[in-house]
């Protein structure tokens, strides 16, 4: 993909790279944009059952590379302008694009994974990570706020407490810690193994059902009773008809009908 940002297709899973090692693979604008077009070149791919992603080098990331991005203050204040058809701009969309793909997400964790890292792998619908990775929402330490989709992931996976605690002093946890707050899935001591194994798993399930599960919760975790109802039955009715066509089918071969 160029921008540091590595993107290669093996089978039917897509591995996604942020490749700035020896920056620890600091974020730049560039990068930013990079994993945008990475996610949307996935997203056109009709084979692919699961993405992984991933930071070559000694960590996933270590956040937003502050000194490069404010050498040009216009490309940073153009990129945080939303483009109205997607309600995000490029520092949301390099996080909220893997939301959107149909296909699970798997982070894999090591090192540091500090401010828009975390954000990044926040974004994944799945992180197994290192027993050495530490985690921090950073931004507190640059008088901001986590504005790369954070507030939205972070609600959906702990507490507020727990959230406005790690929000406001920037602090570093380790791994046990994220895990034990559910800002991991996982602590596991090879992470890119464990993301493999379960991309298989996943692969032997339907992929209209895993798709139609990541939209069912995507659109439903915060929503009413009665409007997560509604977006079951949306959901479930195309499924059923599937079902019931393919049932229909073995039936009939069954018979020795046409």
């Amino acid at each position: 993909m160029g921008s540091h940002i590595a993107l290669r297709f093996d089978g039917d899973r897509a591995y996604v790279t942020l490749d700035r090692p020896d920056k620890h693979n600091g974020l730049t604008i560039e990068m930013l944009r990079g994993l945008v077009d990475a996610a949307h070149a996935v997203g056109k791919r009709k084979d692919v059952r699961a993405v992984i992603l991933s930071g070559n080098g000694p960590s996933f990331s270590s956040g937003l590379d502050v000194a490069k991005a404010t050498r040009d203050p216009l490309a940073g204040v153009l990129n945080f302008v939303p483009l109205p058809w997607r309600g995000t701009n490029t520092f949301q969309e390099a996080c909220w694009a893997w939301r959107r793909l149909n296909v699970p997400v798997i982070a894999a964790v090591h090192g540091r994974c500090f401010g828009g890292g975390l954000q990044i792998a926040l974004a994944a619908d799945v992180r197994f990570a290192a027993p050495e990775a530490e985690f921090s929402v950073m931004e507190a330490k640059h008088g901001l706020v986590p504005d790369m989709t954070g507030a939205a992931s972070l609600s959906r996976l702990i507490g507020i407490d727990k959230a406005l605690l790690l929000t406001m002093t920037a602090d570093v946890v380790d791994a046990s810690y994220a895990e034990r707050i559910g800002l991991v899935t996982e602590v596991t001591a090879d992470p890119l193994a464990a993301a493999e194994k379960l991309a298989e798993r996943i692969a032997t399930r339907s992929p209209h059902a895993v798709a139609g599960a990541k939209r069912l919760f995507d659109r439903s975790w915060h929503a009413s009773a009665r409007r997560t109802f509604g977006i079951e039955r949306a959901t479930q009715l195309p499924l059923v008809l599937r079902l019931a066509t393919k049932l229909d089918g073995r039936s009939h071969n069954e018979d020795g009908k046409p």
